[in-house]
């Protein structure tokens, strides 16, 4: 047939592709009987078959003097993306249709910018739709990317962070490079990335992996997911700009994940060219007359560019009928003439059928639909392993995926598995058995107590306060169980509970005992240390006077002030439960998992702020009853007859005190010894205050049988009470020494002087203290 229209090849992906149009061309005699020869051996004409390494500054060149030169042009077939790009914004401006084999860009799918555009490559961005398919089906829920700066990777990556947040997957580390990726894989590395999406060219694509060889970044932990398009041998082409072996490469790439978009049928149909796909291949090698396809640029985009030339031959069919209808003709077009731009458009955008490469249907944006063919590399050689059909949803999987080192496909990062630091159950019993011993021993102190309340020696030691003591002990000793309790034993809605017995108990607990103790040794200083007051009193004999009610009101008052302000910190700051997170830990027996040390605390907000008032008021008043047990240890007083005692237990307990809330606040991490100070610390303390207030007194009943009352006595007797003798007993005794003291005096001043006069005073001195 006559024909003075060309088509290029379509084997050259860098090709700026034009189909001029000319009245003598019969379009519609293309039929299936004869057009895959008609196409495959149309001869190029006029000199349009040159290659410009999709050079926009070339192709803009070449439009411009296609668009100025006979004859009208009627469609333009642009190649690769950046020439799409240019030549689809300006075609516009000429009512020109543009109709690509190559363009991948998702930039191009902008109406509003490129309305007159239609490609039979699918974009860049139908990789994402199984891409996200695959993390939903393998259970990642983060990953990493590494991207090539340019619009195209760029635009792609933007298309799938959008799908993947509303997968509800995280893009943890997103890097970019520009020419070299060393710095770009190393942060990858930093940021502990598993599943990398890597876009980028096949050139680039070598230079990353010899990175990825070099940080280790690959192996049973790791997923990398690469563009399909690259030669199948991409990682073994020797490339003087890395400095890694094949082997090397090739061991960076096993198992790593491919996505291509489905070039060719797989299935054996005759489509509208009444060519299977394996026979439009076969034609096709032997056109390339034995040359390696691997070697050839653009060779898998062939089945895409023999639809483009048969999409654009039935919508131009298809305008006809339209056109004449309305008394219009092909040969009427010109680059004013919007109404036959607009039919050839409807024509595009409602073509449907089947194609060398699949079916051939265009979306909204004029980007051809179609399948995905998912491959993994495997021993060095690519394994189909699935297709997907984004427009049905539909995942085909062959279930031959392989994974290295393991039957499953790794985590999406390295596992973390929580681990509760808790107390050990070896050192709570043993302490709470202590404890436990410890309320006993406040039992039987209390029951003495009130037993013998009426017994002289007893009642002047003020057993109320030493009563207060021995509860306020066991209530101290009641605190180490909350205090060794964990979720080993409550669960965690329970365990705010437990952090208000631990506040409450341990905190009344210390006010009632230390607070009846300081109550004692508080009247003992202020009614005996003025030295005149103690002087005129052994003078005339005088005993002090010490008004129960007052000391009550003391131990009250030091009550009242504790309660109040742990009442008001559980209001204004309720304790609630903190976890604090320790340096990860690597177990020996599995190097991709990490153990998260936690430890749960009994905390608030303002905890630091709480704690500085309650220590520096604690410990101003153990301060202040250390110096008075100093003060008071010469008094001797029979109203509260065992204040030495008081003060020794005084200092003991401040003491252990002032040296353990320092040191558990240090030790709060370390939940072992944190409980053993602290607990340690209450039942010393309660041990020694019991023992000192109670065992004496004790021993002192048990030796001298004064184990009856003084009423009890006297209705046995008839007469005055054992301790009254007990009290003149003493009286008569420290006169005794007095007079022997002054008869001493006597003598010696006998000896040193003859004076009668002197003896004679020393004799009535003798006789008026007898």
């Amino acid at each position: 047939m006559t024909c003075v229209c060309w088509v290029l090849m379509v084997f050259c992906l860098s090709t700026l592709l034009l189909l001029p149009f000319h009245p003598s061309f019969p379009i519609h005699t293309l039929n299936p009987s004869h057009s895959h020869n008609a196409l495959l051996l149309l001869p190029i004409k006029a000199g349009v078959g040159l290659s410009f390494q999709c050079d926009p500054g070339e192709a803009t060149k070449l439009l411009y003097d296609l668009l100025y030169t006979e004859p009208i042009k009627i469609v333009l077939m642009p190649g690769c993306s950046s020439v799409s790009t240019l030549v689809a914004e300006a075609a516009r401006m000429w009512n020109l249709i543009v109709l690509s084999y190559g363009s991948s860009s998702p930039a191009l799918s902008n109406r509003q910018r490129f309305p007159t555009f239609f490609r039979t490559h699918p974009s860049a961005t139908l990789h994402n739709p199984t891409r996200v398919q695959l993390f939903k089906k393998w259970k990642w829920t983060r990953i990493a990317t590494i991207q090539q700066t340019t619009e195209v990777f760029t635009s792609t990556l933007d298309d799938l962070e959008q799908r993947v947040k509303e997968a509800g997957i995280e893009i943890s580390v997103r890097q970019s490079f520009l020419t070299d990726p060393a710095v770009a894989v190393k942060n990858l590395k930093r940021q502990d990335a598993r599943i990398i999406v890597g876009l980028f060219y096949e050139t680039e694509a070598r230079k990353v992996f010899c990175e990825v060889f070099k940080e280790k970044l690959y192996g049973k932990k790791y997923v990398w997911f690469l563009i399909g398009w690259y030669a199948d041998n991409w990682f073994k082409i020797k490339d003087p700009a890395i400095n890694c072996t094949v082997e090397n490469m090739t061991e960076a790439v096993e198992g790593h994940v491919t996505t291509e978009i489905v070039m060719l049928n797989p299935e054996t149909v005759r489509g509208v060219s009444n060519m299977t796909s394996q026979e439009f291949l076969g034609s096709l090698m032997s056109r390339l007359g034995g040359k390696n396809p691997e070697e050839t640029g653009g060779f898998q985009e062939a089945p895409l560019a023999y639809d483009a030339v048969w999409a654009l031959a039935l919508a131009l069919n298809k305008t006809v009928a339209p056109l004449k209808a309305r008394g219009r003709r092909l040969e009427d077009f010109n680059y004013n003439n919007h109404d036959i731009t607009a039919e050839i458009y409807r024509a595009l955008n409602t073509s449907s059928f089947e194609g060398v490469s699949g079916q051939v249907v265009f979306d909204a944006q004029g980007s051809r639909m179609a399948m995905t063919l998912i491959e993994q590399l495997q021993g060095g050689s690519y394994k189909k392993i699935g297709y997907y059909d984004s427009s049905q949803k539909n995942l085909s999987w062959f279930g031959n995926d392989v994974w290295i080192g393991k039957s499953l496909p790794p985590a999406d990062r390295t596992v973390v598995i929580e681990e509760y630091r808790l107390l050990s159950q070896k050192l709570f019993a043993a302490v709470s058995v202590f404890a436990g011993l410890g309320i006993l021993l406040g039992i039987v102190c209390l029951t003495f107590n009130i037993y013998n309340g009426n017994v002289r020696y007893i009642q002047n030691s003020q057993p109320y306060l030493n009563n207060m003591t021995a509860v306020g002990c066991m209530m101290a000793l009641a605190a180490v169980f909350p205090l060794g309790i964990d979720r080993h034993h409550v669960d965690r809605p329970q365990f705010p509970v437990v952090c208000q017995f631990r506040l409450w108990l341990l905190g009344l607990g210390f006010s009632v005992a230390y607070g009846s103790m300081f109550t004692k040794i508080w009247w003992v200083h202020t009614l005996f240390t003025k030295k005149d007051e103690k002087k005129e009193r052994k003078k005339v004999g005088r005993k002090e006077d010490i008004i129960p009610w007052k000391l009550y009101a003391t131990v009250g008052v030091l009550l009242a002030i504790d309660f109040l302000s742990l009442m008001i910190w559980q209001i204004v700051d309720p304790l609630h439960i903190t976890v604090e997170k320790f340096t990860k830990e690597a177990p020996k027996e599995d190097l991709d998992v990490l153990i998260q040390p936690l430890l749960e605390h009994c905390s608030s907000e303002k905890m630091n702020t709480w704690l500085g008032v309650v220590y520096g008021y604690k410990g101003l008043l153990l301060l202040l009853g250390i110096f008075l047990a100093y003060e008071t240890k010469s008094v001797s007083t029979e109203k509260i007859n065992d204040h030495r005692a008081v003060g020794m237990a005084i200092y003991n307990v401040a003491v252990l005190c002032l040296i353990t809330a320092p040191v558990t606040m240090i030790l709060s991490s370390q939940q072992d010894a944190s409980f053993a100070f602290a607990s340690l610390a209450i039942v010393f303390s309660a041990y020694i205050t019991l023992v000192v207030l109670f065992v004496p007194k004790m021993r002192r009943l048990i030796t001298r049988g004064e184990w009856q009352s003084e009423q009890q006595d006297t209705l046995k007797t008839g007469s005055s009470t054992n301790n009254n003798d007990e009290e003149k007993s003493r009286q008569l005794e420290r006169e005794n020494r007095e007079l022997q003291k002054i008869i001493q005096e006597v003598k010696q001043q006998q000896q040193t002087s003859c004076c009668p006069g002197k003896a004679f005073r020393g004799l009535i001195i003798i006789i008026v203290c007898l």
